[in-house]
Parts: structure tokens; sequence; C-alpha cells
């Protein structure tokens, strides 16, 4: 579709392109740590160069440098570390951890154990592994013996899962019908415990009775495990066996950056331990709480103006006044007054600049963030994030043939090797924002003849989340729980997932999506786990929450964060299945 796109859309090339790592020398200086005491002789070396320096006895450095430049922090027994130098880049404060090499899990036989982001790339196409509640399970490589019916052998002719365990598997104890119910287990009459019923693991869901009222024909694969094996993974209500179920709802595997149910692993249970954005207040800055819990709008003012003088060179400051003055007091005017009366501190400043993007997006000024991303875009033209903002801000405004250009310029740069390709999940979200834009506006994209020939199937409907974040050096987990209480972490931390991070930096993207389908009803709560971004400055979040995602009535919603304080996991939204977010 892109190369066909490229015929009929008509585009001027924006500035001429520059390289990242076009120099321009500065001074870094920071802090190493193993996130509680400083540590000493840290070398600090600038990659593929012979230029060094060591922390001192407080564990500080300080070193010249130039932006594209990349730092290697090296210690004996700690993993080293690589950090790319942008051109916001001032301080690097370091937490350096062991260098402990730790499998994911115990190799148990001959063959090698996969991971389980492995086994859930082949789950679709290895019909012998099934989901159980403590993950994807591969008979191959299992340290207990697991039997396994996949889907092209289970006959369709029982009443219930009773009558298809005594068609396929000889030998395993049953009782009862499918009429009134029974019990069975799996380690066989003979066996000392045989009373011990089984129980049933039914997509990742554990039933003490029989489900009989689920249909053999919605069974996609079925397992079954002994009480020996079982009591390891499940306890002793497992003595009598496990039978796993899956069904052909819940087998239907996520293409990439979809949340599926899948990661039900031992101690996922989320506990409500998330602090409210409201709760959070009082960590805020003293400057914060006071212009908010001000008792009028004129004393909200005057609190300002009390404090601007001393945050004069803050530009978080000034984000900050923006968006109380915006939101609390609902004084756009004022607000925007801040903004232009202080220009200057962000000015040139590609972090400034985003983040008061991010406001300008939750407060409908499209046209306002508009500006802010074409010249965040002529200072990071070898951003692939810079493409990003500046075409979907195109497309907020109604510029949508302008929108499509950045696209397809970004792809031709990409292609024709300008621009080092980013990971497939970036690559993979730019085809489907390409993909949405020409299929919600086609006609004011593509030729009147025709239009949906040029259109790629989109495989996901439901709610997006789309996860931006300012700052590339922020470090933070996102935890989304589902209706049910279970939570999939995202850890974007150099410790769990420094080659992303790495790729982030060198291809200039600070992105994260994911997909929420239908299959369960009820709330998704979002959280976030703020680990710091190497320096004393806050990171703002954005979170664009897509509505009917890829249907005429998609609609979208811009909420933005600031992350400050450390440690804490706070509750960001929530979003319902009917497709409003619920406040905090």
């Amino acid at each position: 579709m892109k190369k066909a796109l490229l015929l009929f859309l008509s585009f001027v090339l924006l500035t001429s392109f520059h390289a990242i790592s076009q120099k321009s020398e500065k001074i870094v200086s920071g802090k190493v740590s193993d996130g509680q005491n400083p540590i000493k002789n840290v070398s600090i070396t600038v990659k593929g160069t012979e230029q060094i320096t060591y922390t001192d006895a407080l564990g500080k450095y300080q070193m010249s440098t130039a932006v594209g430049d990349v730092l290697v922090y090296s210690y004996t027994g700690l993993k080293s570390l690589e950090i790319l130098v942008e051109d916001v880049t001032r301080t690097i404060n370091l937490t350096m951890f062991p260098d402990v090499a730790e499998l994911d899990e115990v190799v148990v036989t001959k063959s090698k154990r996969k991971s389980q982001d492995d086994l859930e790339i082949e789950f679709n196409t290895n019909p012998y592994l099934v989901r159980s509640a403590f993950g994807i399970i591969d008979p191959e490589t299992a340290a207990f013996q697991v039997r396994v019916l996949p889907a092209t052998s289970i006959q369709a002719v029982g009443l219930c899962i009773l009558d298809v365990l005594r068609n396929e598997f000889p030998g395993v104890s049953i009782i009862g019908d499918c009429l009134e119910g029974g019990s069975v287990s799996v380690r066989g009459a003979s066996s000392i415990s045989n009373n011990q019923p089984a129980i049933f693991d039914v997509d990742g869901q554990i039933f003490t009775d029989v489900p009989i009222w689920l249909s053999p024909g919605n069974m996609e694969r079925i397992a079954l495990m002994s009480g020996l094996a079982a009591r390891n993974l499940y306890g002793a209500i497992a003595s009598g066996g496990v039978v796993v179920i899956n069904t052909n709802a819940g087998n239907a595997y996520a293409k990439s950056g979809e949340i599926q149910d899948k990661l039900r692993l031992r101690d996922n249970l989320y506990q409500g331990d998330a602090r409210s954005q409201n709760a959070l207040l009082a960590d805020r800055p003293t400057y914060y709480q006071e212009i908010y819990n001000s008792n009028s709008l004129e004393a909200a003012k005057e609190t300002y103006r009390s404090f601007a003088g001393q945050y004069k060179n803050s530009y978080t400051f000034f984000v900050d006044a923006y968006a109380i003055f915006s939101d609390k007091w609902e004084a756009t005017d004022f607000a925007e007054r801040i903004v232009q009366d202080n220009y200057n501190i962000f000015d040139g400043n590609p972090l400034a600049m985003k983040s008061l993007a991010f406001h300008y997006e939750a407060q409908g000024a499209y046209d306002k963030a508009n500006t802010l991303y074409k010249e965040v875009f002529l200072l990071r033209p070898a951003y692939a994030q810079s493409y990003l903002d500046v075409a979907e801000s195109y497309r907020q405004i109604g510029a949508y043939k302008k929108a499509a250009s950045i696209f397809v310029r970004y792809d031709y740069l990409v292609q024709e090797g300008f621009m080092k390709p980013a990971e497939e999940a970036f690559s993979s979200l730019m085809d489907r924002e390409l993909n949405n834009l020409v299929t919600i506006q086609g006609k004011d994209v593509l030729p009147e003849s025709k239009p949906k020939s040029y259109l790629l199937e989109e495989d996901f409907d439901g709610t997006r989340l789309l996860f931006e974040w300012s700052d590339s050096e922020a470090e933070f987990e996102l935890q989304l729980v589902n209706p049910l209480k279970n939570f999939q972490k995202w850890q974007h931390t150099l410790a769990e997932n420094e080659a992303t991070i790495r790729d982030e930096k060198l291809k200039g993207y600070a992105t994260k999506e994911y997909l929420i389908d239908g299959s369960l009803s009820g709330d998704w709560l979002v959280n976030v786990n703020y680990l710091g971004n190497k320096s004393l400055t806050p990171t703002y979040l954005k979170a664009t929450i897509f509505y009917n995602y890829g249907q005429k009535s998609q609609s979208e919603e811009v909420k933005v964060f600031k992350l400050g304080l450390k440690g804490v996991n706070q509750q960001l939204f929530k979003v319902r299945g009917s497709g409003k977010v619920a406040a905090n």
C-alpha cells in the first residue's frame, strides 16, 4: 500500500536531512550508584575512542563529549551500560546493577527451554502448546508428563468434557455424566489418593467442578497433568490432577502489541496498591499545591506570580502552571499568556516543547500542538518519533494529506537507508497509523477511484492505548490490570529491557501501544511506577485512548501525567468496556 501511495501523494520534502550524530560538544556530568551507595572508580568511556574518565569517591564524574556519542559505563561485577548523548543531555545519574546471567526457566530436558515470549509467538502454529493459569506449557520441554489433545483430534460428538475424556484418554478415571455432572481423576482408579478429583483449568480460570456447560465444539486444546506433577504448579488442590482446556475464544492469541489475558503467572494478582492521582497531590512541589489549592482564581494567579521569579528557568514550572490554570481553574487565556510570556524557556528545548505539546493536545488546542511538533521536527529531523508526532498532529488539525505524506516520507527514508529502521514494534505501529488514517479518511487522502484497494486489512477492533513520554531517558513500569484483577507489566528499564531502550535512543522514538479487544468485559486499570530519568527533572507521560478503533465512529482522548515521584505505583486511569475513561 505504501508504495502505491507514493504514486498518488504529492508532497514536498521539508528540510534537508541532517544526521542525528551532528556533533555539538558539551559537558556531561552525574553520579553513579548501586541504588543506595555511590560507586568509586566506575570507568566511563566514549565508545570507539580512547577517551575515558572515572567516578570519584562520591560516585561523581564529568567529561567532555558530543551529541551522538555513546558513553559506556563499566565496573567489575556490574553490567556495563551504554547511554547515547542527545541534544538535551546534561546530567546522567546512573544506577548500575549486578551482571548476573538469569535463566527464564531451568533446562530440564535435552531440548532448550523456551521463554514465555517465545512460546507466545509459537502458540498459534504449534497445536501441542497449551495455556494454563501459570503460563504456556510445552510438553516437549516440561519437567513432567503432559498429554495433549489438539483441535484436530477433538471429536465434537459428545455432550461435554466427560465424554471427550472417556473417548480420547483411556485410563483416566471418570465418574458421572453430562446431565448430572461427575468427577475425573487423572491419576487413575488404582492409584493412591484416588478419591481426590481433578480440577479444571479453562483458559486460565480454575474450576473444582466439572465444566459440563462447555461444549466440545468450543474446545481447541485439552491437556492432562497427573496429580504428582500438578501439585508443583497448582498446590494440594490438584492432587487428583488437572484437566487444562483451551477454548476457541480464549485461544485467540494477539498480533504484535495486543493485550490479552495471557500472562496469568504466579503473583500477578493486583492487590489494589496503586495510589490515585488525587492522593499524589501531597507529593507535588509546594508551588503546585499552593496554586492548585488556592481559594479562588485570583488567589491562584497571585500565588503563581509569587513563585514565577524563583522558577524562571524551569520549564516544568510553567508547564505545571499551564496545566493547573487550564484544568483546575478553566482559565485557558491566562494559561496561554503564561506560556507566551515565558516562551524563551521552551524555545530550542525539545523536551520542554514536547511536554507543552502534550498538554495542548489534552486541551484540544491541536493547532498550537502542531506548531510545537513542527519545531521539534526541525530540531530532531532524524528522530523516528518526530515523524509520528508531526503526522498525528496534522491529522488532528484535519490536514490528512500532509499526515499521510509524513508517514510515507518516513517509510521512504527507511527503505532508502537514510534512516535506520526501528524495532518491529515501532515499524508495525507506524504501519497501523497510516492504515488507520487511510481507513477513516480515505476519501481525503486517496484518489476517488477504488480507494479501498490501497487499504490493509485491520486485524483489530476495540480500544487502543498509545503511550508516549517526553524524556527518552525515562525508566518506568507500566502495569495493566484486566477486569479479573490479573496484571501484566511492561518494564521500560535498563535492567530488564536494555536492547529496546538502546534501539529507542539510537532511532529516536519513545512510544508503546497496547490493544484491548472485547474478550473481557469490565474495567481495565492502567498504573505506572516511575523510576526516574537519570536527572532531577520530571517526565511527562501522554496516554491517547482510541475508542472503537478502526471504525467510522473512532474517537480519541488524550490524558497527560507528570511523573516525578519515584518507586510508587500510581493509578493513571481506567478504561471501561463501554469505551469510556473512568476518573480516579
